[in-house]
């Protein structure tokens, strides 16, 4: 299993990682849609913006929103880069595995088979896993799976 904590990989710098974060903040925050006020997710779960779950729940301006996005979109991708070194570089994959760790949480896209295949070099492999997840609360969701469709569409781009 992956460990994010274990990897040593450097991050955040480089036009791939750039890259890849000016593709995942817009597909991400399509997908995540923007609530300027709280509300409850699929799962019950308090969210805000772009499904923001790790701030204070209260109603935000569009530009707050989009300053949080941004922001979140970087602290996941640096971690999935970090539990991921294979696809640091390589702006398409990271962007697809950003925005499914974005939803799913990093221990959750650290520990998946998509980050065991990304590690073994396996790309193709590592795209095909993403669509696994399309469940919310243990029941197929069809709206995730269209989400997965997408990211794994970018996931394969280049490959």
């Amino acid at each position: 299993m992956a460990d994010a904590t274990k990897k040593k990989v450097a991050v955040g710098a480089g036009a791939g990682f750039a890259a890849a974060l000016a593709l995942a903040v817009p597909l991400i925050g399509n997908w995540e849609g923007k609530r300027n006020d709280p509300y409850l997710d699929i799962v019950g779960v308090p969210t805000v913006c772009y499904g923001e779950t790790r701030v204070k729940m209260r109603r935000y301006t569009d530009a707050e929103c989009l300053a949080m996005l941004q922001k979140g979109v970087r602290e996941f991708a640096e971690p999935v880069a970090r539990c991921t070194p294979a696809i640091a570089d390589r702006p398409y994959q990271l962007a697809a595995a950003t925005s499914l760790a974005y939803n799913i949480g990093i221990k959750a896209y650290c520990q998946s088979t998509a980050d065991r295949r990304f590690d073994s070099r396996d790309f193709a492999g590592g795209c095909a896993a993403i669509k696994f997840w399309n469940k919310a609360g243990g029941r197929f969701v069809q709206g995730l799976a269209n989400r997965r469709a997408e990211e794994y569409r970018l996931c394969m781009v280049g490959l």
